[in-house]
């Protein structure tokens, strides 16, 4: 039977109406945003000080299921506050993103990955039902079967068809620890190929492969991390004090050999928001040594980042320094993007040749078995029975001739190798190439139904459009 308290229940339900009451609030014509105190989006937004919905009452999870492995969870509750509460029954859900502040409809809605990824699919495809907040200001339930045009156009939407209140997703069994493989390739094609065994058949060297993904320092040097779930007790590593996971990785040949708990598997990326914390000085030692263990989260990193563009410091610097006047001298290059994963050695080479970013991290996905995959996820339509792997490169370039150059680059490679890119960052598409890559008509026709007086603003003005 499902676990829940008579005042988690109670609390949601109160959370649900405070929700309704501030969306009536606002004004006719006005647009609708949500009041959230965090976000992981990189992609510049409107300076909005009107008043927003509020969600405060919509961040815990309200029931677990540890018979039928589900749990009912609020649309802004966090993955950390996920992991947290169903990690005591053995139990987590099927993708856990890399950061702790992710909350779970903002992966459904924004799409999420992980190392489960190859096995598990994305997190969406974990969620049985929505109750989502539309446009019309109504609250309806989406399943495969009711609304179901908006249940399948929901992922990758981005808050512009409406917001989940609930959710209910499928959880899987957890072992209390992780013994990690790093493998380490000179090859990037060598890389791949392994990759693709371990997807095809579910392991290497006749060992299960539970968690997959990888890094790339440069052509000459990458690795696999391999995850298998173990219940032997032992020792393990720890990444949350002075060595840092990423570091760990690397090794001169062949494999290296770690132990973690599955609750620092889960966030060992976290920590050190993947290697971004040497933007902030968090990995010279003598810094490292008095950053109080509290703030080596991604959460105060994306504070400073706030603090940055909220004070414009980093621009300010740079004119000082450089007496640089007019736009900015770096060009930022924050994206995950998909390509297949028999054309992920061709767009890792050329980007390696033409973008000065490194590290790399790769993680490979496969879509769930579960039929037409194209016309279950109209807005980010992967083929099903397909292996892709997502790269994600996470720093700044110099600037180019013009405005979004290198990104405008990576842009079309990635369409050329008939791949997709993640719209939480800068995006450039004109209006044409956005309809073929995500959604077209679909995407306009559930739009009329549920946001008909356009509450919500329009995918291609949030993800595109200059404001």
């Amino acid at each position: 039977m499902s676990v829940a308290s008579t005042d988690a229940r109670a609390a949601h339900t109160d959370g649900v109406q405070r929700l309704l009451t501030s969306y009536r609030a606002i004004p006719a014509g006005s647009a609708v945003r949500l009041a959230k105190p965090t976000s992981n989006l990189f992609r510049a937004r409107a300076k909005n000080t009107g008043p927003g919905l509020d969600t405060s009452g919509l961040t815990g999870v309200i029931a677990v299921d540890p018979h039928a492995r589900t749990a009912d969870v609020a649309g802004m509750c966090t993955y950390e506050d996920l992991v947290a509460t169903t990690l005591p029954y053995g139990l987590s859900p099927l993708v856990v993103p890399q950061l702790k502040t992710i909350t779970l409809g903002g992966a459904v809605t924004g799409l999420g990955i992980e190392s489960t990824s190859f096995r598990n699919g994305l997190p969406h495809e974990s969620v049985l039902e929505m109750d989502i907040l539309t446009g019309t200001g109504d609250i309806v339930r989406a399943t495969p079967e009711e609304h179901s045009e908006l249940f399948r156009s929901f992922p990758n939407s981005y808050g512009t068809l409406g917001y989940s209140v609930r959710l209910k997703i499928e959880l899987e069994p957890v072992k209390p620890f992780v013994a990690l493989r790093h493998l380490r390739f000179s090859s990037l094609t060598d890389l791949v190929e392994t990759m693709d065994r371990i997807i095809e058949t579910g392991g290497l060297d006749g060992d299960r492969v539970d968690y997959l993904d990888g890094v790339v320092f440069s052509a000459e040097e990458s690795y696999l991390c391999l995850g298998i779930q173990s219940s032997t007790p032992g020792p393990v590593s720890d990444y949350t004090g002075s060595d840092i996971y990423y570091q760990s990785i690397r090794h001169e040949d062949g494999e290296k050999h770690d132990r973690l708990t599955v609750h620092d598997y889960l966030w060992r990326w976290d920590t050190d928001w993947f290697w971004c914390s040497r933007a902030f000085g968090a990995q010279n030692p003598r810094i490292r040594r008095w950053w109080p263990r509290r703030y080596r989260r991604s959460s105060f990193y994306w504070k400073l980042i706030g603090y940055d563009q909220r004070f414009n410091i980093a621009d300010r610097i740079e004119k000082r320094t450089l007496r640089s006047p007019g736009r900015s001298l770096h060009e930022r290059v924050v994206q995950d993007i998909e390509v297949p994963i028999g054309r992920t050695a061709e767009f890792l080479h050329w980007f390696l040749d033409n973008v000065p970013i490194e590290p790399i991290w790769l993680c490979p996905l496969r879509l769930r078995d579960t039929g037409n995959s194209v016309g279950r996820w109209p807005l980010y339509p992967l083929r099903s029975h397909h292996s892709y792997v997502n790269v994600g490169f996470w720093s700044s370039v110099p600037a180019g001739p013009e405005d979004g150059h290198t990104n405008k680059l990576i842009e079309r490679r990635v369409s050329e190798l008939d791949g997709h890119k993640s719209l939480y960052s800068d995006a450039y598409y004109s209006p044409e190439e956005f309809d073929e890559l995500y959604g077209g008509e679909t995407y306009k026709t559930v739009k009329k139904t549920y946001d008909p007086d356009s509450r919500f603003l329009d995918l291609y003005a949030k993800a595109v459009q200059r404001r």
